[in-house]
């Protein structure tokens, strides 16, 4: 899929809520500078200078949905102990449920502190009890998990290992959500993909897969059937392999494969990317988007996680604009709550914000001097175009030459615009009230007509001007001369 095609699913997803089942764990990062070696031990010394606390394990993926503005419900286990109190208040103060979380007073919260100088990591110190979670935290875990099931459009599963994700537990999941056909991600752990059978998919990295496997992955080329012989090992509908820098690798039971080719860009942290995968395929598959589409969209999210330093939740925001960062002039085009966001970022950018509005059906001299001196009475222009259907009634049926997409396209490549939207009414007062600009500029043809916004515009404190026009220059006349055969007007 090309880029703008990603855009305009992003742009269309909306809240689903997701169910994540699985290992809770506190990351904590210690950060400081390394100036000289111990006298006692040839180690290196870091002088600590800050310490952070960060979601991880299931956390992370749950943050990452957080991000991405889903709505999420969470189910695993914590201690009776500061660790896990702060864990827990970390997860609430995201917005994400915490009544799932059971506690069991005889095992401690996992805690993972890393210890860094810089971008390094010089040491990670772990504080868990991975044996398989009993006894009343058991009990109740599977108690709530049928209900919890219901309620979600989509579960994945987050296995690192750590002793949450017992036989009946994942039983329980899969068995409610098949029931209610819900799709079931898992990100496993260890070599017995069995345990997970029935599940919708599994999202090994390369690594995990060559071990469940028992072979070397070496190629591209051995991923077809690696990923039938993960979903023939756990009666799976679908294989997710991520690849790293070779990015990421996928196959459904129906025969549909793709390879999606990693971002290239600066790779700092890998931790926690294969969290943010989970994440977002689970988000996509929840709003009902393809394995393809949900697997392009994830890996543009992955490029952006392995940039920063340690896990990271990549937001919705964040996402939409890597994605416009690779196609800047569509980035441009702003659709829907991406209009109110652009703008609300201008204001508090201090930006003077100035709004035309036109056809731009056949662009021409005339609309370069135009946009020209909108832009020069301002710091941004953002530009309204008819759509399709209002060109047809202000201009007739045989208009627009050009459509909308292909009208807001060439707008936006021009340097002196800054974002492109549309709007479908006769006259431009709606948006002009929504957009409700600085500064509105219209040609000065419509000097005797009455500007449309002039009176909301000037209310609010903005500006109205009229631009000079191009004698001979109009769209109109460039059409009436090539339907004639005749040439270019005279200068």
């Amino acid at each position: 899929m090309n880029v703008r095609e990603l855009e305009n699913l992003l742009a269309r997803t909306g809240r689903p809520r997701v169910l994540i089942v699985g290992d809770l764990i506190l990351d904590a990062y210690v950060s400081g500078d390394v100036a000289r070696i111990s006298p006692e031990a040839p180690i290196p010394i870091l002088t600590a200078k800050r310490k952070e606390e960060r979601l991880g394990g299931a956390g992370n993926v749950a943050a990452n949905l957080v991000a991405m503005n889903g709505e999420v419900d969470i189910v695993g286990v914590l201690g009776d102990d500061g660790h896990g109190r702060a864990l827990r208040q970390l997860m609430e103060d995201q917005g994400i449920e915490t009544g799932g979380c059971a506690i069991d007073a005889t095992r401690p919260t996992i805690l993972k502190t890393r210890m860094m100088s810089g971008a390094h990591q010089m040491l990670r110190v772990d504080w868990e009890d991975s044996s398989p979670v009993g006894g009343a935290a058991h009990q109740a875990m599977l108690a709530m998990l049928p209900d919890r099931v219901k309620r979600a459009k989509s579960v994945v599963l987050s296995d690192y290992g750590k002793g949450v994700l017992t036989k009946d537990v994942l039983a329980t999941v899969i068995h409610a959500a098949r029931s209610a056909r819900i799709p079931v991600l898992v990100d496993p752990k260890g070599d017995d993909y069995k345990r997970y059978h029935g599940a919708t998919l599994v999202t090994p990295n390369r690594k995990e897969a060559e071990q469940a496997l028992g072979r070397k992955l070496s190629k591209i080329d051995d991923m077809p059937k690696a990923a039938d012989d993960l979903m023939a090992m756990a009666g799976l509908d679908a294989a997710v392999i991520t690849l790293g820098a070779d990015g990421i690798f996928y196959k459904d039971k129906r025969g549909t494969s793709g390879h999606v080719p990693a971002q290239a860009r600066a790779v700092f942290d890998v931790t926690g990317a294969g969290d943010t995968v989970v994440a977002q395929l689970g988000f996509y598959l929840a709003d009902g988007l393809s394995l393809g589409a949900a697997v392009e969209l994830a890996n543009q999210a992955a490029a952006i996680t392995v940039g920063r330093l340690g896990t990271h939740a990549v937001s919705r925001a964040e996402l939409a604009a890597h994605l416009a960062e690779s196609f800047p002039h569509g980035g441009k085009v702003v659709v829907g709550n991406e209009v109110d966001a652009l703008l609300a970022q201008w204001r508090k950018d201090g930006k003077r914000i100035v709004f035309t509005n036109g056809c731009f059906d056949v662009l021409h001299i005339g609309h370069a001097n135009y946009l020209r001196f909108a832009k020069s009475k301002g710091d941004v222009l953002i530009v309204g175009v008819n759509d399709d259907d209002s060109v047809r009634r202000l201009k007739g049926p045989t208009r627009p030459v050009n459509p909308i997409g292909d009208r807001m396209e060439m707008l936006a490549a021009l340097e002196m615009v800054d974002a492109v939207t549309s709007f479908s009414e006769d006259t431009p007062a709606k948006i002009i009230e929504r957009v409700t600009p600085h500064v509105l500029v219209k040609g000065e043809d419509w000097a005797d007509k009455g500007v449309v916004g002039r009176e909301w515009v000037e209310s609010h404190g903005g500006t109205v001007h009229l631009a000079p026009l191009v004698p001979g220059r109009s769209t109109t006349s460039i059409l009436e001369r090539a339907k004639q055969g005749g040439g270019a007007p005279s200068c």
